[in-house]
């Protein structure tokens, strides 16, 4: 969600309600079982009978709302954004909402994903007279919705969206609508759910809906735009041109365990990917641990396929933020040491199999592994229930360099050297695609796997030529 090419990307998490008295209140709620989407910062929408307020601040949602803040903002619909941490880009004008208050109207957008086309856009807008209040590439919906020649609202959205690319899944809240819209692709999830008193909510997961007792309604389908108003619920398209491939990071690491993505359980989704490792990748060993949280799924599931004994092997501080999410590598590091530790009367003496969900940098492999040998493990074996990482993300998760990813300049040998294994397995693409199981019949079954194997699934715009002179700067490294 950086307007600069050479920032990193966010992945967030997007909450709205519409028709109910405690609006505030269910977004919080909401909010906060999408707190591991985003912990920089936080921000809530309110609308009163047509007038919107906007309360948003940096760190996470308990640093910035309080009782007495929720108490505040009353009204019957609300938005609400919860924060990626990335580097540069820690300013309370980019924290989401973002509002907007025109002579005419009001607006305020929340917005989960990455634009390719970005650049171009601004560039466009600002040389016709656009003037930006953040860096964040979100805020070019609002410019292109203001400057359409369409008659109506809905229409000028419609075209607003139809000029953006990349993954977008985007809530936007007006006086007297809510509007919800995917990208053509659907690399970003969104579902609407329906509250007992009839009002909607449209979220980034359904461990929102059920966290405010929410039932599920739908999954947003790609290149669709929802309408909530006084009316109800109407889905309308902006274009035709769609082919759903749901970015694989999200059952791989990102979504909560409890969620589904499009009718598939995540937790059983990285179950399977942990059989099929098991399969995959076998080894003779005493025990399997998971890296937690994220990994215990595919943990497991490889524990049950290899009829392998699963242990808690590592306690987790629950009380840490994620590593992966940590704005500098030094903090990365740090972050390692202080959430993780090993149980040594469990592992002392065994040969583990330790299964985690990915290796993006190789920080936490490298210090994971040397936790368990320090607590007398007589082997490691590290089994990631994903492929190698090795090309950049474009659609708004915080891999957007080569040059960041183990995998793209280092061999399978050469990691399990560098983590100081005593062996080093992957899971497979196909493997990936069929433990998730998503839509049959589509490329890579509806999945975006570009990480993996370089082919993406739309163009890239502003990012290729930078994405070229990379992948030609590495030629040669990207290794088997």
């Amino acid at each position: 969600m950086q307007s600069q090419v050479s920032s990193l990307n966010e992945e967030c998490g997007v909450f709205g309600v519409w028709g109910t008295p405690d609006a505030a209140f269910l977004t919080y709620c909401g909010l906060f079982s999408l707190q591991h989407r985003g912990q920089e910062g936080a921000g809530i929408t309110i609308n009163d009978n047509g007038q919107l307020r906007t309360k948003r601040g940096l760190g996470v949602l308990n640093d910035v709302f309080n009782a007495a803040d929720l108490q505040e903002l009353k009204g019957q619909a609300a938005i609400g954004h919860v924060r990626y941490s990335t580097a540069g880009s820690n300013l309370l004008e980019n924290i989401q909402p973002l509002p907007f208050n025109f002579s005419d109207t009001q607006f305020a957008l929340a917005h989960n994903g990455n634009l390719t086309n970005a650049l171009t856009i601004r560039k466009n807008l600002e040389d016709q007279g656009a003037i930006y209040h953040s860096s964040s590439d979100s805020e070019n919906l609002m410019h292109l919705i203001r400057l359409s020649k369409e008659e109506t609202l809905d229409d000028q959205v419609k075209d607003a969206l139809r000029q953006i690319k990349g993954g977008f899944a985007y809530l936007l809240l007006t006086k007297d609508r809510l509007y919800a819209a995917l990208d053509p692709n659907g690399f970003r999830p969104l579902v609407v759910g329906q509250l007992p008193n009839g009002g909607y909510v449209v979220c980034s997961e359904t461990c929102a809906l059920d966290a405010v007792g929410a039932k599920f309604h739908c999954d947003v389908q790609p290149g669709q735009l929802l309408k909530i108003d006084e009316n109800g619920l109407s889905v309308s398209e902006y274009t035709t041109d769609t082919q759903l491939a749901i970015c694989s990071m999200e059952f791989i690491y990102f979504a909560r365990p409890d969620s589904d993505i499009y009718g598939v359980n995540v937790h059983s989704a990285r179950k399977n990917m942990g059989a099929l490792l098991a399969q995959e990748q076998p080894v003779e060993a005493d025990l399997v641990t998971g890296v937690p949280n994220s990994s215990l799924s595919a943990a497991m599931g490889y524990a049950q396929a290899s009829g392998l004994p699963y242990e808690m092997g590592l306690v987790k501080n629950q009380y840490s933020a994620r590593t992966f999410i940590q704005p500098t590598q030094e903090l990365r590091e740090q972050g390692v040491n202080m959430k993780l530790s090993a149980v040594k009367g469990v592992v002392a003496g065994k040969r583990v199999v330790l299964v985690d969900d990915s290796i993006v940098r190789g920080t936490t492999s490298r210090r994971i592994v040397k936790l368990l040998k320090d607590a007398g493990a007589a082997e490691v074996h590290l089994r990631i229930a994903s492929p190698p990482l090795r090309y950049p993300c474009f659609y708004g998760i915080d891999i957007q360099h080569a040059s960041e990813l183990i995998a793209a300049n280092q061999s399978i040998a050469e990691m399990r050297e560098t983590f100081g294994a005593d062996s080093l397995g992957f899971l497979s693409v196909p493997s990936l695609i069929k433990a998730v199981g998503l839509k049959t019949g589509a490329p890579n079954g509806s999945l975006c796997v570009a990480y993996f194997d370089g082919k993406y699934p739309t163009p890239l715009y502003d990012y290729q030529e930078s994405y070229e002179q990379e992948q030609a700067a590495l030629k040669g490294c990207l290794k088997v």
